[in-house]
């Protein structure tokens, strides 16, 4: 197994989505929302910047706040907040780059290492998806049990014509449309993995609490 990825970061564009309506979060722009003193938007911005060559924003409203990121910001093409599948249909759109990473705002705390260790499955397994399992609490509170985080995925631009037509027949769910196509799973469960890496914050509550975490570094 190799130990360096050879897609270089360069070739990948990194997409934060910030283009959901926040329902669970009481209606607000959740990517607005403070992380430890800094928007979780721009505090994904600035853990995927590190990682990639280019970076972007899927935003549907406060668009001017969102573009004080320094990043160039695109809404939905798709009407009617489509879900995290029409932010990943705007990336392709817009991505100049043979790759394109996509991130949920609302995960502030996902690995510094995680697009090198995508690309590299991607390649190792000649995949055109690779996308990211995570450990969450088993039922009643058991064992961690791995479940794929389909909003954190490594994919090829060349998949555009797909995702288009897959949207315009009214597909929405992303894993019915990863489901088409070569996909690795990639387990984000080493010892030195932070159990809590990809954990979202869907409520304020839940943001309050991943607050009162240190950042990993």
């Amino acid at each position: 197994m190799t130990t360096h990825s050879p897609i270089s970061a360069s070739d990948i564009t990194g997409i934060v989505l910030a283009g959901g309506r926040g329902t669970r979060m009481g209606g607000v722009d959740k990517g607005l929302q403070s992380f430890n003193g800094t928007p979780l938007a721009m505090n994904a911005l600035l853990r995927l910047g590190m990682q990639v060559g280019e970076v972007m924003i899927n935003a549907n409203r406060n668009l001017a706040a969102y573009e004080s990121f320094g990043a160039p910001v695109w809404p939905d093409g798709l009407a009617d907040y489509a879900g995290p599948l029409a932010g990943v249909l705007t990336g392709l759109e817009r991505c100049e780059t043979p790759y394109l990473l996509t991130v949920p705002c609302d995960s502030p705390m996902f690995p510094l290492d995680m697009a090198a260790r995508l690309a590299a499955a991607l390649v190792a397994e000649d995949a055109e998806i690779a996308m990211v399992s995570a450990p969450e609490p088993g039922p009643q509170g058991g064992a961690p049990v791995l479940r794929t985080q389909p909003v954190f995925c490594l994919l090829s631009t060349a998949l555009l014509e797909s995702l288009s037509r897959f949207t315009q027949d009214g597909g929405r769910k992303i894993d019915a449309w990863t489901a088409q196509h070569r996909t690795v799973v990639v387990p984000f469960d080493r010892p030195t993995d932070a159990p809590e890496a990809f954990f979202n914050a869907n409520t304020l509550a839940e943001l309050h609490a991943l607050e009162a975490q240190q950042p990993l570094k």
